[in-house]
């Protein structure tokens, strides 16, 4: 296992960073895969609880995109610790580079003992997340706990490369660790009456009815999907997979695109934090095939 190199792409702007009506940009080395993106707070009565990671990095002859949202509830704590501490913890697994899935499953529920040990200083808030690794633009590997999605644009029709985690569809996993699952207060179901996810990072005083496992998927990039999404619900609560990939594909610049995204999130009366990663890969089918030869493994 390789140390992950200090050194962050010249072509990322400074993009893991608090975020509050945030926008910013970046692309990696080459040129070809470009990512853009917007964070605006909600309606609510609270701070903004949406973090976000967006950045290009090298370690050992790899370049890999690292992209993420997370959002919070109860607090900012969760996600802004997740910000500073999932990807490392990834990256530092032993046996990432030979079983990806189950390292990534390994530091995600790893990271979660360690926000639980520090509950009295990070509180009993939690959050959801979805992060995604590109490596060399080759390979995909996405994982989410929680209501954050990501989905590709695959020749233009939308895929969902993750998994929302809520209460009613694991309602027996959390009636089988003694917990519930009701409608009341409010008008969705919810853990406990309380959380409206069945997995999340945190949530002390819920954790023994909830799972932070996450579902992982992998996908090789070729020249059939041209945009990754990331987001959090405040986008997905108003807006079907489908028609977020075609506003993304009306523009090349993916700040742009990120940018609409959000807009129209909030036109459709979004209350929530919505934060969204727009990544643009512009893969000609003869780079990809030569790329592709000098691809290692995963």
């Amino acid at each position: 296992m390789g140390i992950l190199c200090c050194f962050e792409s010249s072509f990322s702007k400074v993009v893991a960073s608090r975020s509050s009506s945030n926008t910013g940009k970046g692309k990696n080395h080459k040129g070809s895969i470009k990512y853009g993106f917007t964070l605006v707070k909600g309606r609510g009565n609270h701070p903004m609880e949406d973090y976000h990671v967006a950045k290009f990095v090298q370690m050992q002859e790899k370049e890999l995109g690292l992209f993420a949202i997370y959002d919070g509830h109860r607090g900012d704590t969760v996600p802004s610790y997740l910000q500073k501490h999932l990807f490392s913890n990834i990256l530092k697994e032993e046996e990432l580079w030979d079983n990806p899935a189950a390292s990534i499953s390994k530091a995600y529920q790893s990271t979660d003992q360690e926000i639980l040990s520090h509950s009295s200083d990070l509180g009993h808030g939690g959050s959801t997340a979805v992060t995604a690794i590109l490596i060399n633009g080759q390979r995909l590997w996405i994982a989410n706990v929680g209501d954050s999605r990501a989905v590709l644009s695959r020749q233009g029709q939308a895929v969902q490369m993750t998994t929302d985690h809520e209460p009613n569809t694991e309602r027996g996993i959390i009636e089988n660790k003694g917990g519930f699952v009701s409608n009341m207060p409010g008008d969705v179901p919810r853990v406990n009456g309380q959380l409206a996810v069945s997995r999340a990072f945190g949530d002390k005083s819920l954790k023994s009815h909830l799972r932070s496992d996450p579902d992982v998927q992998t996908t090789d990039v070729d020249v059939d999907i041209d945009i990754l999404i990331l987001a959090s619900d405040g986008l997905w609560k108003v807006m079907p997979n489908q028609e977020a990939v075609d506003i993304a594909r009306r523009t090349r610049d993916p700040l742009k695109a990120a940018k609409q995204l959000t807009a129209e999130a909030l036109k459709r009366d979004s209350k929530d934090d919505i934060s969204c990663i727009v990544v643009i890969c512009q893969m000609e089918k003869k780079r990809y095939e030569n790329e592709s030869l000098k691809l290692l493994c995963w």
